[in-house]
């Protein structure tokens, strides 16, 4: 379909006109995802609710936007648990964390509130009862990661990380007939079955996780991106460089038959020469980045001659999480609190 779209920061609408040779395929679904939602949303609430400053450990989701725009309203960013001054209120972020970190923060006396996205949570879940059962477990993830870190915390001497395909080559396991594989859940879905396709060549009784650890956000965002990329020149996905699922995107993009494809933070970072002879653009952006900045590149390209856009959708996503539950419970608190200080005014 044709679509009207809005640059929110210019607060200026352009309008498609079908007259234009050149055009923009846009992905959906695309940006925010249920988990990313959360987690941001957490950081507000908490913000609202205890005040200035709230401290978060690790960036709360990998978009350079979203981190600088919680600064802005008090949100101080630390590496470690260690940074928070004993007391202060800690939320943990999206990717999860390992049960060491939880145990600082008490030992530090930190209010520590979970924003761990819940489909994370189920892979730790997972670690821990394959662990339980004397399972060798074959995390396929990037190394580093601080998801990976995360679950792997969960079970460290069961839990061996395999990186990709060629990694499998350097798997060793103690019985070939009690293996089992998990997932980052922001991988490329065709990549981690290639790696999961070499590891049951070495290891034909190797088990898969019960349900799915790549999340329904990743998987439909590539798939969507399959289906436009044999028909772009360029694909532009909007997503900072260290978050795995934008970066996934374009190599999916790239993969599937598209011509060229870059990752921007910003529109303000796209190259006129990226679209020098190209009559068709695809657009996308990672799970978490907000669509105002992709109003913004559809703004972008307008001004250049790419004003007809057509939006792909191929799936639609209506799932949410509820807040942390030690969350949920000081808001509730404070509500009630402030019910009973507005009946003592009345009778007053």
């Amino acid at each position: 379909m044709l679509i009207a779209a809005r640059g929110f920061l210019a607060g200026c609408t352009y309008h498609c006109r079908v007259t234009s040779a050149k055009r923009v395929l846009l992905a959906k679904p695309r940006g925010y995802c249920a988990g990313v939602d959360r987690a941001v949303q957490t950081v507000e609430e908490a913000l609202t609710l205890y005040g200035a400053p709230v401290y978060v450990r690790k960036q709360i989701v990998h978009n350079k936007h979203v981190v600088s725009t919680l600064e802005a309203r008090g949100a101080i960013f630390v590496e470690e648990n260690e940074e928070v001054p004993e007391g202060s209120t800690v939320v943990f972020s999206a990717h999860g964390v390992a049960p060491e970190v939880h145990e600082q923060a008490r030992a530090r006396n930190l209010k520590a509130i979970d924003a761990t996205c819940p489909l994370v949570t189920k892979v730790h879940h997972e670690a821990k009862r394959f662990a339980s059962e004397d399972y060798d477990i074959l995390l396929i993830g990037h190394e580093g990661h601080e998801e990976v870190i995360g679950t792997a915390g969960e079970a460290p001497a069961h839990i061996q990380l395999v990186d990709g395909p060629d990694d499998v080559e350097n798997v060793v396991v103690r019985d070939p007939s009690k293996v089992v594989w998990l997932s980052q859940t922001t991988l490329s879905v065709d990549e981690t079955m290639e790696t999961v396709a070499r590891l049951k060549t070495r290891l034909p009784l190797l088990q898969s996780p019960p349900s799915d650890d790549i999340c329904y956000a990743t998987s439909n965002r590539q798939h969507v991106i399959k289906e436009i990329a044999p028909d772009c020149d360029v694909v532009i996905v909007v997503g900072s460089t260290n978050s795995s699922n934008s970066v996934r995107l374009v190599e999916v993009a790239l993969g599937a038959g598209a011509r060229a494809g870059h990752l921007v933070d910003y529109a303000s970072e796209i190259q006129d020469e990226w679209l020098e002879g190209a009559s068709t653009v695809g657009v996308s952006s990672g799970a978490s980045v907000p669509d105002d900045l992709v109003m913004e590149v559809l703004a972008f390209l307008a001004d250049r001659g790419f004003g007809e856009v057509t939006e792909y959708t191929t799936a639609e996503e209506r799932l949410t999480f509820s807040l942390p539950q030690e969350l949920r419970r000081d808001m509730k608190a404070a509500a009630a609190a402030r019910e009973l200080a507005a009946a003592a005014t009345a009778r007053a």
